[in-house]
């Protein structure tokens, strides 16, 4: 119960639940307004939905791109406005329309989510003004109208942004600790002999793409914004700054990788492994504690210690008799010393929450490149021209897109279900997908949705009569939309259908008519953009597999190298050591997605499923053991080793030159980019006497030769 209390108050203060409120007012005043004082109801709903369209661009980022995503959508409503407005009048130049606007609107996908959410605001106003019946002289009205509805709500969010211009970068990070916090969850029940040890590798996989998700979207507000990594204020500071520690902690969970297996039959019968879930969950919760006093916007009300159960533990260890089973328990003492170093650095975020009422005089480092952290994808028409082919993915879903939104057209216009065939058309562009496991969830999820909100909105109509009573129930039903659109699906689509049916009562629409409608409508979307996905065009993820083999490889390599640079002497700065840790983390949280993915897609469209999840879980010890070694460098001297020593190093670069020359044969020369020439010619100077770290160096180093064997075996067989 405490954990699912924290979780509301988690959303009730995300950026979701702001977000509904501003869109929820957005349509609801001007509405309010032209119903009571103008007398005008169909022109406060046409400002609404212009509106509604501009907060599906609204999602977080920079200012700058906030404000132009937002401009440019209300431009292409305002046209595709008046272009339906025209084309209903015929309609078979309105079924061309909605092929060629469906089919441009997709294509902007190629251009990243804002855009493609801007192509998504184009494809429903086209859908909701096909059916409004309007003389030659009213369309451009209607039109400005929309296009004041979209101004509306854009110049709310930007005032929101100017007021407070910090708090959408404050709510992602505190978005961001929290599923650190679950993933750190997840590694605790590594410890736990209840849990299954495959599942647990199969949710820590899964978890790290959530994790990179929300690393991106911090690092798209912080450092696209010159104002926040040029800030002088102390808030901007403490941003950017805890942001950082924020990852370095990331990496120091990853690092925590034992072998679980070996522990729990050595010491599961001990109950050290319990005690010792109990601790990581402990910093679990304080660390969620600390996202969620940022995420709140206060201050962490109490010091973090846990001096007394890690000296307690360190106790039961030391009076743990080695014996057969056992061994020496040395490794307990090891993770111990793990643990010790995540309470230090979660104790330094507690001192240093980014609300901090004490204002921060530590300074940016200046040296620190962040614009290199985040990627930049300039809107070119060249990107459009060279993605119209086949072989573009989506070329292929806009063709899919374009077709089954004529197919649904035409069983909109000739089997009509009722006033609102136009609900099957949005359906397909709600559910149909660039890949079909997304377009398949979200089917369910539309469904299952749909049937449980009719089923609420039904109730409601039936046993409540009092008008006033009714309106609250819509506004918060309107509230709930739009505040799990980005979140939630299936809970958006609870919400949207007792809304609807609450709304058209009000219009004076039958109730039966309108629940057998949108159910009958929301079947045959549905099945039409299923049916699309699977049949047209498809490109199924085990084909783009290798792809991404290739680039996870190609990070590895990058990885591999900087340590290989630290470890021979050469000096590596710490953005390119950042950097190539934040590629290999986002280049694996793809390659994770991918199999997510092709787990949903039809069974014989599946291939080399434990082997991908084999790969998945080796890359990501592989890459926990190299963020071991560094982590350990930094509390320890260390100096410029020698060959012996690093030849498992060497080893393990050849492992991965040739895993990667199997995925991607015709490129093999751009692997001496990736693996330089000083790899194969290592120094050759004397070893020092071997000292116990550097002991535990070499077997780190000789795991890591094991793991990239292991990975190069993997590969060879999935190719």
């Amino acid at each position: 119960m405490p954990h699912l209390f924290r979780s509301v108050r988690y959303f009730l203060f995300s950026h979701y639940f702001s977000d509904g409120l501003q869109t929820t007012a957005a349509i609801l005043l001007p509405a309010l307004f032209f119903f009571r004082v103008q007398n005008q109801p169909d022109w406060g709903l046409m400002v609404g939905l212009g509106a509604l369209c501009a907060s599906i661009t609204d999602s977080p980022g920079p200012l700058v791109h906030k404000r132009n995503g937002l401009l440019v959508c209300c431009g292409f409503i305002f046209v595709t406005a008046i272009l339906t407005g025209y084309a209903r009048t015929n309609p078979w130049i309105l079924g061309l329309e909605i092929g060629a606007l469906s089919f441009f609107f997709a294509l902007f996908t190629v251009y990243g989510n804002r855009a493609a959410a801007v192509g998504s605001a184009g494809m429903l106003i086209m859908i909701l003004t096909m059916d409004r019946p309007l003389p030659a002289t009213s369309i451009w009205f209607h039109a400005l109208l929309i296009l004041a509805g979209g101004l509306w709500y854009t110049a709310i969010s930007l005032a929101f942004r100017q007021f407070r211009p910090y708090r959408q970068a404050q709510q992602a990070l505190a978005e961001c600790i929290h599923e650190i916090a679950n993933f750190l969850r997840i590694k605790a029940d590594f410890y736990d002999g209840r849990t299954n040890l495959n599942d647990d590798y199969r949710r820590l996989v899964a978890q790290h793409v959530k994790v990179s998700e929300k690393q991106d979207v911090v690092r798209e507000l912080l450092f696209k914004s010159r104002r926040m990594v040029e800030e002088t204020t102390a808030e901007g500071r403490a941003l950017v700054l805890t942001f950082s520690d924020v990852v370095d902690l990331y990496e120091q969970i990853s690092a925590m990788y034992y072998d679980y297996h070996a522990l729990r039959q050595r010491f599961g019968d001990t109950g050290l492994l319990n005690e010792m879930a109990r601790l990581i969950r402990r910093l679990v919760h304080e660390l969620d504690a600390i996202g969620l006093s940022i995420q709140e916007n206060g201050t962490h009300p109490d010091p973090f210690t846990m001096s007394a159960d890690l000296a307690h533990f360190n106790a039961l260890v030391d009076g743990l008799a080695p014996t057969g089973q056992t061994g020496n328990p040395l490794v307990l003492k090891r993770i111990l010393v793990n643990i010790r170093q995540l309470t230090e650095r979660i104790s330094t975020l507690v001192r240093m929450p980014v609300n901090d009422p004490q204002p921060t005089d530590k300074a940016l480092p200046t040296a620190f490149d962040y614009s290199r952290f985040v990627s930049h994808q300039p809107i070119q028409l060249s990107k459009l021209r060279d993605n119209l082919s086949l072989s573009s993915t989506t070329f292929r879903y806009a063709l899919r897109m374009a077709i089954a939104c004529l197919v649904g057209y035409g069983v909109a216009t000739f089997w009509s279900s009722g006033y609102h065939s136009y609900w099957i058309l949005l359906t397909i562009t709600v559910i149909l997908k660039p890949a079909y496991a997304l377009t398949r969830q979200r089917n369910t999820d539309r469904l299952l949705g749909t049937l449980a909100g009719g089923l609420i909105g039904v109730i409601l109509l039936v046993t409540v009569s009092n008008t006033t009573v009714l309106f609250v129930f819509m506004v918060v039903f309107m509230l709930g939309t739009y505040s799990f659109q980005r979140w939630n699906y299936i809970m958006m689509v609870m919400f949207v259908t007792p809304f609807v049916l609450v709304l058209l009562h009000f219009m004076g629409v039958g109730l039966r008519e309108v629940v057998q409608e949108r159910v009958l409508d929301t079947i045959i979307g549905g099945l039409i953009a299923l049916a699309a996905s699977y049949g047209l065009f498809p490109r199924w993820e085990s084909d783009q597999v290798v792809n991404h083999l290739r680039d996870v490889l190609r990070a590895d390599l990058r990885y591999l190298q900087k340590l290989a640079d630290s470890l021979s002497g050469k000096p590596v700065s710490v953005t390119d050591y950042k950097l190539a840790r934040k590629d290999l983390y986002v280049q694996s949280a793809n390659l994770s997605a991918a199999f997510e993915r092709m787990l949903s897609e039809p069974k014989s469209k599946q291939s080399h499923q434990q082997d991908l999840l084999e790969f998945a879980v080796l890359n990501h010890i592989f890459a926990s053991n190299i963020a071991t070694i560094v982590t350990g460098a930094q509390h320890r001297q260390t100096h410029a080793l020698g060959e012996p020593l690093l030849r498992p190093l060497r080893r393990s670069v050849g492992h991965l030159q040739e895993a990667l020359s199997h995925v991607d044969p015709p490129k093999q020369k751009s692997v001496e980019e990736v693996a330089p020439a000083y790899m194969t010619t290592l120094p050759e100077t004397e070893t020092a006497p071997v000292t116990p770290d550097e002991q535990l160096l070499a077997d780190q180093l000789q795991f890591i030769q094991k793991l990239t064997t292991d990975m190069k075996r993997v590969i060879n067989v999935i190719v």
